[in-house]
């Protein structure tokens, strides 16, 4: 089967840009087109007026990781049992919120200021359970997450049912004051469409590799072409390794996701014309779940670790694990209703918390968005060309201080424990797929 976007298909193509050819010089050199590169370019053409800036992807730009994502833009994590007010992972908990508040607050800035309709929904979203034997300790997460400047709100049984339209979750925080929603194609296309003249694309670029040359520079190898420059930014997340990174303490899982078609006027009116909507689980694989503006309704039930795409047979049967869950929500709707399906990378870590470092000279990377790309993503590229600029700031300095992403053991080794571990969560979560 076709594994085909569908925010990808609503926001439509940009113009194609060429391939990378012969031998050229840049000042800067941005790999990857996604969020993080796209944004990485906008600030460095702000800071440096006159600066030659290139940026290059494997791919479309703007079709990768960052546009098949849930869209959600995050500014406050469920906290977890040790982040609770008063224990000990509370102080790092309100630093980590600190980020995600400006990382939020980026995105919004980057909205207004390039004029991006991206269906951003300011209106908070739900961490929601079906066994509210899952969603624990609720009086202290709440408390934690007002300390840490969100809104919060315990809902359940008939009043949290209102708000979704489905009786299958039982129980539920939303959370507000910073937590929105958007159309992650829509946006990054956005940041796309918007890129200064001074900064050059090129798609279907693949950098093989980087090499110091006897001037200090650098030199990206592409088929037939190559490119020279004194600065590189690395932007490519779960796919770091791809520019001779392979010590970062990241890994790429895949998801699938699906979205429907639009919800007839009879079937949303049946699910009390509720507000556009958005449901984390309190589990790691639990189901990520939108109902849309436009009525269509998305779940991403599975995460695989694994960095190659599923095959058409293999995205089929994921498709049926989606219609799965969607009927739990919804019993109308059937796999026919299912308009489109598609898989994405995100890149992990161990601990949650990124690699974002100064590599060598001249070559900064960052990578671990852990499931909140597009609003780390975001922060992120602005960081990272200050800090390749040689600029400081509170901000990047608790990001560095942060980036901290743990310890990988070896191949075959890593394989085996992360899928004995997908397979422990896969458990857990059963009752919220």
């Amino acid at each position: 089967m076709e594994n085909r976007c569908g925010w990808i298909a609503q926001a439509g193509d940009s113009p194609a840009r060429t391939r990378l050819s012969g031998t050229q010089k840049a000042d800067w050199l941005i790999i990857g087109a996604g969020i993080t590169g796209l944004c990485a370019a906008h600030s460095l053409a702000e800071m440096h007026p006159q600066a030659r800036i290139v940026v290059v992807d494997r791919q479309r730009a703007a079709q990768g990781a960052s546009a098949r994502n849930s869209g959600f833009v995050v500014g406050h994590e469920h906290p977890t049992d040790d982040e609770l007010i008063g224990r000990r992972s509370f102080a790092d908990y309100a630093v980590d919120t600190e980020i995600s508040r400006v990382a939020n607050e980026e995105v919004r800035q980057r909205i207004v200021r390039h004029g991006i309709e991206c269906d951003f929904r300011d209106s908070g979203y739900y961490f929601a359970v079906s066994d509210p034997g899952k969603l624990t300790q609720v009086e202290a997460k709440l408390q934690t997450l007002r300390a840490v400047g969100a809104s919060a709100q315990f809902l359940q049984g008939e009043a949290l049912s209102k708000k979704l339209g489905t009786k299958h979750y039982q129980a539920a925080i939303w959370c507000g004051n910073g937590n929105a929603l958007l159309q992650p194609a829509k946006y990054v296309k956005g940041l796309l469409d918007t890129l200064p003249d001074t900064v050059t694309l090129y798609e279907n670029t693949d950098i093989s590799g980087l090499e110091r040359l006897g001037n200090g520079s650098l030199r990206a190898n592409a088929v037939n072409a190559s490119i020279e420059a004194k600065q590189v930014l690395v932007c490519l997340n779960a796919f770091i390794p791809r520019a001779g990174i392979a010590d970062s303490g990241t890994f790429a899982m895949e998801l699938s996701a699906s979205l429907t078609r639009p919800l007839s006027d009879q079937e949303f009116s049946a699910m009390g014309a509720v507000e556009p909507w958005g449901v984390l689980s309190t589990r790691p694989l639990g189901a990520t779940v939108r109902l849309t503006p436009d009525r269509r309704v998305m779940i991403r039930n599975t995460a695989e670790y694994r960095s190659r795409d599923l095959s058409g047979s293999e995205l089929e049967q994921r498709r049926k694990h989606h219609v799965l869950g969607l009927q739990r929500r919804f019993p109308w709707l059937n796999e026919q209703d299912i308009q489109y399906t598609w898989t994405g990378h995100l890149s992990a870590s161990r601990s949650g918390q990124p690699y974002f470092a100064k590599v060598e000279a001249g070559v900064f990377a960052v990578a671990g968005c852990n499931g909140s790309g597009v609003a780390r993503g975001t922060l992120w590229g602005r960081l990272l060309a200050e800090l390749a600029t040689g600029a400081s700031s509170p901000i990047l300095t608790s990001v560095m201080h942060r980036a901290q992403p743990g310890w990988l053991p070896p191949r075959p080794l890593l394989d085996i424990g992360a899928m004995l571990r997908m397979r422990v969560e896969a458990v857990r979560a059963r009752t919220e797929v």
